[in-house]
């Protein structure tokens, strides 16, 4: 009796807090946590907030007992009213018993009944969400990032149970980012340490389902269904962890994704690797999309050597990152994205051709599968002008300057380092790079063409349509027809025709402005040449003439005045002229073509000028055309089963377009009747030379030829001719007379200096030598005089003055030059 009074006191005795706390557990753990009690223990916390600690420790101690002991249900009971303390309690005291919290959870998380570790996840998360008023410096949640993406990987037997496990693990990081990614002072979840753990955890999970979209940029609230699928809330947690990143955790938050990718073979198959990219590209903040893009620039160098279809699928990524990364945020190293993309273009040729990574035949070597590489080749290809068209003009001019800088120029040396592949090699490379152009002026508008298109880059381009094979040549034509159309009227050019009349066609015809006109004037006759020189050749198919006709519709309605328009007409009659030389031996097909690519022109550029008497020539040639010589208009012949004739010699009279009714007919509508009489000559430059030259012998004429040029060839001076107004229109009208002249003194010149002998050639070069010493001479009497001198000059014997040399110490200064 007397002991059992001494045990009630002892109980009696107890601290508080402790009594608080057992009360709240009925007899009966079924029963629940007893409300009443529990009201009571939270206003105690409440009042006296220094007794957290140990509220939180007494219960630690009996979640412990409980747990060795499986008494889950009073396990549960002591989670619950952690839950509701942890919620009541915001003051400066809750970091002690947060700890008590911490540990209760970890000893729950350690358990391996399933049960248990999502309790335990349930109350961290909660926990999570709660904003603490004061940091805490001796956190750590190691421990928690270790179990939750653990926990993430669960191979649990019962399919359900596991994706439960899966789940928690998964609102569990999310719970650790929330709780240390806002607050410097808690251990940085940015760590790579850290990212290596968690990302791949998600990454394990999204990939687990079969979706194949990614979500919308801004995900709306996901409904109840959305909540219970593992990947609906693995991407919300990856999408929260994204956009909570600063701008220098980007790339620890991407490079596990990289990783996770090489390691799992994900490139591959592309769908996934697009599907992460397009959620990170999404959910980052718009400022830092250069950052994921130059990772995946440098992480595809580092796959240099990598499979084609790795290699595919990283491109392809990078794809869809510009896309998404439109608004301009491609960073300051533009061009090296370029560079890097069109180093991989030249080494994908490479392996192509070698069948090798190393440039070696090794047994043991990877086997290169050209199909492999032609894909990569086109991805790289598109990616580069999905790149283009995120940035301004201004910087795609720079593109596109850029990369003509990298292509080999027929007649100068390589830009590229020499390839192991050899000149098929090279001429590929050729080929791609001119398909990447094609790619970024595709879409490209300018309103002054001038500065937008300098000759830097016009020149060289043009020098593409001299060369023998045909892929390059179309593809030049392709790039011209982009940078000359500025108001879509492209498509209306697709079908060559002769129709009688072309508002049809509804084309966009603006007024040719003032930056046109100079534009015009100083690369109008590369153009027009350009376009004789492709009809002439040989090689030219069905799509060479259909883009020269589109390209010369694209001048006509986009660049054209009276002048430009003249020299058009004067093209096509030249071509016309060209068809029917048989000097040039074209065969039967490229004669008929030019003939159609005439009639088809002519008749478009009749009626844009709207003169009644030009129309009225065209429309009856063409009808004579389609009765007598169907096979000279595009209809017969521009079709996949061409109706052609067998001789051309007898074409002639009413089937030709006459140049005579033709100036007759513009020149009463205030045309230039004397131009319009003049048939145009293509000019023969070096450019020719430089392009398709076979011998050196010819290179040193060209030398020769233009020392020749700019040498005196006489000693006495002429007499400066008056200038007027005859004489400029005599020059005009004479033009092709001295033309003809020039040419026929330039075959002199190189014919004299390849046949005739040595010593005639060195007695001719030194009279030029002493020729010009002895003008050097006479201009250094003219120039070179004694310098003036202070004192004055002094007169000689025969009344002149002379220059008198005096001395400076001897020269009178005035005073007021002196000091």
């Amino acid at each position: 009796m007397f002991i059992f009074g001494v045990c009630g006191c002892c109980g009696a005795l107890r601290p508080r807090y402790k009594r608080l706390v057992d009360n709240i557990f009925p007899e009966d753990p079924e029963d629940g946590l007893v409300k009443a009690n529990m009201e009571k223990l939270t206003f105690y916390a409440l009042s006296a907030p220094e007794k957290l600690d140990r509220i939180g420790a007494y219960l630690s101690e009996r979640l412990s007992r409980d747990v060795a002991r499986h008494r889950y249900g009073y396990v549960c009971i002591a989670m619950e009213a952690l839950d509701q303390l942890l919620m009541a309690c915001h003051c400066q005291s809750i970091n002690l018993f947060v700890e008590s919290f911490l540990k209760m959870v970890r000893k729950l998380l350690e358990s391996d009944k399933p049960s248990l570790q999502i309790l335990g996840t349930n109350s961290f998360v909660k926990f999570a969400n709660i904003e603490e008023d004061t940091p805490s410096y001796h956190r750590s949640y190691d421990f928690f990032v270790s179990r939750f993406s653990e926990m993430c990987h669960s191979g649990y037997e019962d399919p359900d149970i596991r994706t439960k496990i899966r789940m928690a693990g998964i609102k569990g990081l999310q719970g650790v980012v929330r709780k240390t990614v806002n607050d410097e002072l808690q251990a940085n979840i940015w760590d790579p340490q850290h990212m290596d753990k968690i990302v791949p955890s998600l990454l394990f999970n999204l990939q687990s389902g079969e979706r194949t979209e990614s979500r919308s940029p801004s995900p709306l609230q996901a409904s109840e269904k959305e909540k219970e699928s593992p990947v609906e809330l693995t991407e919300r947690c990856f999408r929260e962890l994204l956009g909570r990143a600063a701008y220098g955790n980007i790339k620890n938050a991407v490079t596990p994704v990289l990783m996770h990718l090489d390691n799992h073979s994900l490139w591959e198959g592309k769908t996934f690797a697009v599907r992460c990219f397009k959620i990170i590209m999404y959910s980052i903040q718009s400022q830092h999309s250069h950052l994921v893009i130059q990772q995946l620039l440098g992480h595809l160098d580092a796959n240099s050597k990598n499979s084609a279809t790795v290699r595919a699928g990283i491109v392809e990524v990078l794809l869809e990152a510009a896309a998404i990364a439109a608004s301009g945020s491609v960073g300051p190293t533009v061009l090296e994205v370029f560079n890097t993309l069109l180093r991989q273009l030249r080494l994908s040729v490479d392996y192509e051709l070698t069948g090798s990574y190393d440039g070696s035949t090794n047994i043991g070597t990877k086997i290169i599968k050209a199909h492999e590489e032609r894909q990569l080749q086109e991805a790289v290809i598109r990616t580069i002008g999905s790149f283009a068209n995120t940035l301004p003009t201004y910087q795609r001019s720079e593109v596109m300057l850029f990369i003509m800088g990298k292509i080999p120029v027929p007649g100068i040396h390589l830009t590229l380092p020499s390839s192991d592949s050899g000149p098929e090699g090279t001429r590929m490379i050729q080929v791609m790079l001119l398909k990447s152009l094609v790619q970024v002026t595709a879409g490209f508008q300018t309103t002054n063409m001038l500065t937008a298109l300098p000759s830097s880059f016009l020149e060289p381009l043009l020098s593409f349509s001299l060369t023998e094979d045909p892929e390059v040549r179309l593809l030049v034509l392709q790039i011209l027809l982009s940078l000359i159309d500025r108001h879509d009227n492209r498509p209306k050019f697709a079908n060559m025709s002769s129709i009688s009349d072309i508002s049809v066609l509804k084309l966009k015809v603006d007024k040719c402005s003032r930056q046109d006109n100079l534009f015009m004037k100083k690369h109008g006759q590369q153009l027009y040449r350009h376009i004789y020189l492709g009809c002439k050749e040989e090689s030219s198919g069905r799509e060479h003439y259909e883009a020269l006709f589109a390209l010369l519709g694209l001048l006509s309605v986009e660049l054209a005045n009276e002048e430009v328009v003249v020299d058009l007409i004067r093209l096509a009659l030249a071509l016309q002229d060209l068809a029917l030389s048989t000097d040039e031996a074209l065969p039967v097909y490229n004669r008929c073509a030019v003939h159609a690519l005439v009639a088809a022109y002519l008749n478009l550029i009749c009626q844009l000028t709207t003169v009644p008497a030009f129309c009225q020539h065209i429309h009856e040639v063409i009808e004579v055309r389609q009765k007598e010589s169907p096979y000279l208009l595009p209809e017969a012949v521009f079709v996949d089963s061409p109706k052609l004739h067998s001789s051309l010699d007898k074409v002639e009279g009413s089937v030709l377009f006459l140049q005579s009714k033709i100036t007759e007919s513009l020149g009463g509508s205030g045309y230039n009747t004397e131009r319009l009489a003049t048939p145009y000559v293509p000019q023969y430059t070096e450019e020719d030379r430089l392009s398709k030259r076979k011998s050196i012998g010819e290179t040193i004429s060209l030398q020769v030829e233009v020392e020749s040029r700019n040498s005196p060839e006489k000693e006495e001076r002429t007499p400066a001719e008056e200038i007027t107004f005859e004489t400029l229109k005599n020059a005009i009208v004479d033009s092709v007379g001295m033309e003809e002249q020039e040419r026929e003194r330039r075959r002199q010149v190189v014919e004299k200096f390849q046949k005739a002998p040595f010593e005639e050639i060195a007695a001719h070069c030194g009279a030029r030598a002493t020729q010009l010493q002895s003008k050097l001479n006479q201009i250094f009497e003219i120039t070179i005089r004694p310098p003036p001198s202070p004192s004055g000059t002094i007169s000689s014997g025969y009344g002149q003055s002379q220059s008198r040399s005096v001395p400076i110490y001897e020269m009178k200064f005035p005073d007021l030059c002196v000091y």
